[in-house]
């Protein structure tokens, strides 16, 4: 560990004070299992919405733990997303505010005192970011985005290995190696087992694929939105999924198709994803493949010339909801065989198990798909959390609660204090059923613009009632929404005479969230001003 003698010193009173920490000397830490796939969205988990997939094995830890009806992020980007929760710092403080910026790897993060603590500690899965996390005993993780198929994996022991096969089973078997044959009984664990699906380009395994290609799904009311009564963020966003998503790597049409129909690249990197994406795969699973997706691509191409907007636009939904959902049902596949791993070896109850994503996701709602906005669909993220004999087994919980939360919840559970500088707060005591004194509002910060997608610089407040987000950079609006009136949030209200009061206090509250968080409009400007002399997409 490369930590600088007075973080070791620090580190040394934390983990004394944590061995104090403990309520009964005689008590046995729990395991924790935090589970996170990339990109799922929430109503895209049965337990949450059953119209578009059934989860069973994910919907178990709603029906045997708690389910959060509010969860959110700090900044729905997916590699920021990750250094909050390692961190428990908001973005800005970490120093990972966007998928570009550098992670301040001179931070402590929880898996580090964990691991200091006499836990052992594994990650299998999706980082995202940085090559060699600290604090793990053992790690096996996808570089960068990782493959769908037959993927590489940077490991702790074996430098850089490939593996055949599909990612969410790949990692699910590592995980579930571990846990048989790496696992020491006698000590606690924390294992990160986290999914690189369902994350763009939306590849699933034959069993799946086989089954959703011949699904439909219910649209979302907003499909074709046109953003009347909201600003230029929303208008100008780059994320429609008839006009910004790729036809080859997202939609599965071969760029010799596309040329065949005159249909230009959407995006630069278009051909390259599916280039590197299907042609990944070996000759017989090409031909499995092939089998399923031919058929709909010969079909496409005799309609394509006659297709209506409309009909491309409706069209291109259901291509992404087949795949989508179809890599979502190979994770479930995968949450089943863990926790059945866990039921059969007699750690079920030990053992805090989590379910989350590193952000929502649109499927469709306001015609997008992708993320980045406070909005709801992108702001909101799924969490379900078993711990036998301390959750009630069924219950929900609507507070504000945020990935910012996880560090100082574990550490909590396994008798460590947090660090002072951690900024969430611990859900042990919303998973006994207390609530009194917990947090009424939650603070959210989006950077990366201008870049893919295009969606602006803003921050913003959000509670259990209202949303008020002010959008900066280019522009300077303010959008406020009434949670409970506007559960689409198609109407800005920030100036409507009715809800002065509500803007003036949100917009206070704001202020002093800004200051208890550490952020300022310095800060803003100063990432500004990093930003134009970094390598961006757009350079």
């Amino acid at each position: 560990m490369n930590l600088h003698f007075g973080t070791l010193i620090i580190l040394g009173l934390i983990i004394i004070n944590g061995c104090q920490s403990i309520n009964d000397p005689e008590t046995e830490r729990p395991n924790i299992l935090f589970i996170m796939a990339d990109d799922h969205a929430y109503q895209a988990i049965s337990a949450y919405d059953d119209r578009l997939i059934h989860t069973p094995n994910i919907d178990r830890l709603a029906k045997e733990g708690l389910l959060f009806s509010n969860a959110c992020v700090t900044n729905s980007i997916c590699a920021p997303s990750r250094a909050v929760i390692l961190s428990g710092k908001h973005s800005h403080l970490n120093g990972k505010i966007d998928n570009i910026f550098p992670f301040d790897t001179t931070q402590i993060t929880f898996p580090q005192l964990l691991q200091e603590y006499g836990y052992q500690t594994a990650m299998f899965g999706k980082l995202h970011f940085g090559n060699n996390p600290k604090g793990f005993d053992q790690f096996k993780i996808l570089p960068g985005q990782g493959n769908y198929y037959n993927p590489d994996f940077i490991t702790k022991d074996e430098g850089t290995i490939k593996i055949e096969g599909y990612t969410s089973d790949i990692i699910t078997d590592m995980t579930l190696d571990w846990l048989d044959q790496e696992r020491t009984e006698e000590k606690p664990f924390l294992l990160m087992y986290l999914h690189k699906a369902p994350h763009r380009e939306w590849l699933p395994p034959k069993r799946h694929y086989t089954e959703f290609m011949k699904k439909s799904f219910p649209e979302p009311s907003t499909l074709f939105d046109n953003y009347e009564g909201r600003g230029r963020a929303a208008k100008e966003a780059e994320m429609n999924l008839l006009t910004h998503m790729n036809w080859a790597g997202d939609s599965k049409i071969p760029p010799e198709v596309m040329g065949e129909l005159g249909i230009s690249e959407t995006a630069i990197w278009d051909h390259r994803a599916y280039n590197n994406t299907v042609g990944r795969m070996t000759e017989e699973q090409r031909a499995d493949w092939d089998k399923i997706y031919n058929p709909m691509i010969e079909e496409f191409k005799k309609n394509y010339p006659n297709m209506s907007q409309e009909e491309l636009m409706k069209w291109r939904y259901q291509r992404y909801m087949q795949d989508y959902l179809g890599s979502i049902a190979a994770v479930d596949d995968g949450v089943g065989r863990v926790l059945d791993y866990l039921d059969d070896n007699d750690l079920s109850d030990n053992t805090i198990v989590v379910y989350t994503s590193d952000q929502g996701f649109y499927l469709g709602e306001h015609g997008w798909f992708d993320k980045r906005f406070i909005y709801n669909e992108s702001f909101k993220t799924p969490l379900l959390v078993r711990w036998p004999h301390v959750i009630t087994a069924g219950i929900t919980n609507s507070k504000m609660v945020q990935n910012l939360d996880f560090a100082q919840t574990f550490l909590e559970a396994a008798g460590v204090t947090a660090p002072s500088d951690m900024q969430g707060e611990s859900l042990i005591p919303l998973f006994k059923g207390d609530t009194e004194g917990f947090r009424d509002a939650v603070y959210y910060h989006y950077y990366e613009y201008p870049s893919v997608h295009m969606v602006k610089r803003h921050y913003g407040i959000v509670t259990e009632d209202y949303k008020l987000a002010h959008f900066y950079y280019d522009i300077d609006e303010w959008e406020l929404y009434d949670r409970k009136k506007d559960l689409h949030e198609m109407s800005n209200v920030y100036d409507d005479p009715a809800y002065i009061d509500v803007v003036k206090g949100l917009k206070k509250q704001l202020a002093e969230l800004r200051v208890k968080y550490k952020d300022s409009p310095e800060l803003d400007q100063q990432f500004i001003e990093k930003y134009k002399d970094l390598k961006r997409w757009d350079k």
